[in-house]
């Protein structure tokens, strides 16, 4: 490409360089390339072998990786799942909206932030480095490096180390047959029940202000809950007396 030609580029649509994106996302150079590489993020408009420009919707995305990688601990092979299911689920309105229900719900979505010592946690409750190895693979949680390369989990996911460790309790150990990967038959419905969900709210919604979207969230969520714990011991009950 020719010199003129790269001064061409549209800088209204393209106006940001490399150190831009790093500059404005917090990020290093090596760990948006590594992204690039990755298919995480999308290229940029390439106007020579080593000289390309970007727009606002990658400084979005790599936001949003930040996010979900070093604020909500999810390991990138998870993240580049919920990205590659939200590109092909949803229309530029319906993601706009999304995203404008996202801001409004704030707290609400966004989780407890901060992290806290995997060993010593295991150690109180009694679950296993292998446990905790599990569950980070099938995706149920995520597993970082702390400080002096400790390792660490998120606040907001010790509730579910707590609950695994209440179902070793109840009898359901690894010896059993019952190792902490089995959890992954939860995590999948759960995947598919909120990739459903999501698609259902941005078809039937998406005339709607994104203000009565976010409180009508705000009131369905916990009547789901109830509705999915009490169903599904219904189910059980169902088995078993059909039997």
């Amino acid at each position: 490409m020719s010199a003129l030609e790269a001064e061409s580029v549209d800088r209204g649509a393209w106006p940001y360089r490399m150190k831009d994106l790093s500059d404005l996302t917090g990020m290093p150079r090596q760990a948006i390339h590594f992204y690039i590489q990755q298919g995480l993020v999308p290229e940029g408009h390439k106007t020579g072998r080593n000289m390309a420009y970007y727009g606002e919707a990658h400084v979005e995305r790599i936001r949003l990786i930040k996010e979900l990688q070093h604020d909500r601990f999810l390991p990138l092979k998870a993240i580049r799942a919920m990205l590659d299911e939200r590109d092909d689920a949803f229309s530029a309105p319906q993601k706009r909206l999304l995203l404008d229900v996202k801001q409004r719900l704030g707290a609400r979505v966004a989780g407890e932030r901060g992290a806290i010592d995997a060993k010593e946690l295991l150690a109180r409750i009694g679950l296993t480095k292998k446990d905790l190895d599990e569950l980070a693979e099938i995706g149920l949680l995520a597993v970082t490096r702390g400080p002096r390369g400790k390792l660490q989990v998120a606040k907001e996911d010790v509730w579910m180390l707590e609950l695994m460790a209440e179902v070793r309790a109840a009898g359901f150990t690894t010896e059993l047959g019952f190792p902490a990967s089995v959890m992954s038959i939860y995590e999948e419905a759960m995947d598919a029940l909120v990739e459903r969900e999501t698609q259902l709210l941005a078809s039937r919604l998406s005339h709607l202000p994104p203000d009565r979207v976010a409180a009508m969230i705000e009131k369905i969520l916990p009547l789901v809950g109830t509705f999915l714990a009490r169903y599904h011991d219904t189910k059980v009950r169902h088995f078993f007396a059909s039997m």
